[in-house]
């Protein structure tokens, strides 16, 4: 068994016992206790905030070339990568991914601290156009404290992609982690610290979203809150942020499309729809959750995709083969099923899974078969709502005005998928989709700089790329008088 965390929160760079309601991690393989420990009490999160407000106004950090900071992600880059086992195990007890995902996150992570640490190397501000006799400027400063509010299906990835530029662009950073995932986000920790990172720049505040959430959007000296999870709590939380007039990020929900035209290679397109929706057990924002396949194929197409899926291993997370994990947790489970038994009621047709698996492996573990259902309308329940798990629908459509009217016909905007040959056709139908991100004849692929985010209840602003980094900093304009002469309107 590996070591695991003490039980103590990183407040403020100080580690401490929380003082608020208990967190129970399992390991969801076979429903055991990694660990209980006290979770953060708001009086934690307040003495937090303020030691980062005393350490982000520290002139010595305030002052420190952009060069300078990026040492900092160097160094925690490099903790990361000499931790690539440990975190990777950790991750896999907290969440009961397969621990070849864990491993390929984790990786993620430490590529995301060395491109934005790169990018500190090369970002410049800007010398704009003159139009008087004035020499003017455009700078980014630090916005100041910025919390961070990360999911439970990715946290070592999540982390990283808010932590990495909030940090690069001279802020202090408040994690929240899930309750459900918090053990990785507290190793962070130890790595940030052995950073060097100066104390109370960076804390690990995991708790109750009511209570540590709330706070953190709240509370007067926060500048900025980066929040990825539900769209109702995302939606929750920029109505309050809107009260204070404070930039958020969103990064919420998703009901993503994937389309198969009939030209498309049928092997390159089963392979990816799989990955899209039923890696991670389908515990993704971005899963390709609703597939629509051109009428002309749809039932060779299908049958092939449910024969296929049939033959996917569901295992145990530490067993190389397996493709299909548990969920993160039995309550999740439990939401995946009703999701499932809804859309039966409303005349769905399993055609595969919706179900436990049997046998002895799978009894003690919240797993459940990768499912997909047919026979149902793009206006029923569970084409509407985010499933969250390994379900797929699928429908016919007839034609491309067809198919963008029901892509589009949805209160998400996070992703999709398109499959053909043909680039034309595709390139016209991935403008028309209303969506952050479009695959082309792949799926789930991702790259720390290109920008990502969703349209409508899927988000609002973008994470990673170039302006990664801005998206936690002010912009500043600066005038500097050339003529060396008194204003003429105050002269006689």
């Amino acid at each position: 068994m590996m070591n695991l965390p003490d039980g103590k929160l990183f407040i403020g760079g100080v580690w401490e016992n929380g003082t608020g309601a208990n967190i129970k991690s399992i390991f969801s393989a076979d429903g055991s206790v990694n660990m209980q420990f006290k979770g953060a009490s708001i009086a934690d999160g307040i003495k937090a905030i303020e030691r980062a407000k005393k350490a982000q106004s520290d002139v010595a950090w305030l002052s420190l070339k952009p060069h300078e900071r990026a040492r900092y992600l160097h160094k925690i880059a490099d903790g990361i990568e000499n931790s690539i086992d440990q975190i990777s195990q950790l991750q896999t007890l907290d969440t009961g991914k397969a621990l070849t995902e864990t491993r390929n996150l984790t990786v993620s992570a430490v590529g995301t601290f060395r491109y934005f640490a790169a990018l500190l190397e090369t970002s410049d501000d800007s010398l704009t156009v003159q139009r008087g006799m004035a020499l003017t400027l455009s700078t980014n400063e630090p916005l100041g404290l910025v919390a961070a509010i990360t999911p439970w299906n990715s946290p070592i990835a999540s982390d990283a992609q808010k932590i990495a530029p909030a940090l690069a662009a001279g802020n202090a950073v408040l994690l929240k982690p899930a309750s459900w995932s918090p053990l990785v986000s507290l190793l962070l920790a130890r790595i940030i610290e052995a950073s060097g990172l100066p104390k109370g720049l960076f804390s690990v505040l995991p708790g109750a979203g009511r209570e540590i959430g709330n706070l953190l959007v709240e509370h007067k000296d926060i500048a900025k809150v980066s929040f990825t999870g539900g769209t109702e709590t995302g939606r929750g939380l920029a109505i309050k942020a809107a009260k204070k007039l404070m930039p958020v990020s969103l990064e919420l929900g998703g009901k993503s499309p994937t389309i198969v035209f009939a030209d498309a290679d049928q092997d390159i397109a089963i392979a990816g729809i799989l990955f899209g929706v039923f890696s991670s057990t389908g515990q993704s924002c971005i899963a390709g959750s609703r597939l629509f396949v051109e009428r002309s194929i749809y039932d060779d197409f299908v049958t092939k995709l449910v024969k296929k899926t049939k033959l996917l291993t569901v295992g145990h997370p530490h067993d190389a083969q397996t493709q299909v994990a548990p969920m993160i947790h039995f309550e999740q489970r439990d939401s995946v099923m009703k999701h499932v038994e809804l859309a039966v009621s409303d005349g769905a047709e399993i055609l595969c899974g919706g179900k436990v698996p049997e046998g002895r492996q799978y009894k003690d573990g919240a797993y459940y078969l990768p499912t997909i259902l047919a026979g149902v309308s793009n206006k029923a329940s569970i084409c509407r709502a985010e499933v969250f798990g390994p379900v797929l629908v699928v429908l016919p459509f007839d034609g491309e005005a067809d198919v963008i009217k029901q892509a589009n016909d949805n209160d998400y905007g996070l992703a999709c998928g398109i499959w053909t040959k043909d680039f034309p056709k595709s390139w016209r139908i991935g403008r028309a989709i209303n969506a952050g991100t479009v695959w082309i004849n792949t799926y789930k692929q991702f790259s720390i700089s290109t920008p990502f985010g969703g349209e409508k209840d899927s988000g609002m602003g973008r994470e990673k790329g170039l302006d990664g980094i801005k998206a936690y900093m002010a912009q500043k304009s600066i005038y500097v008088d050339m003529s060396n002469k008194p204003h003429p309107w105050a002269t006689n």
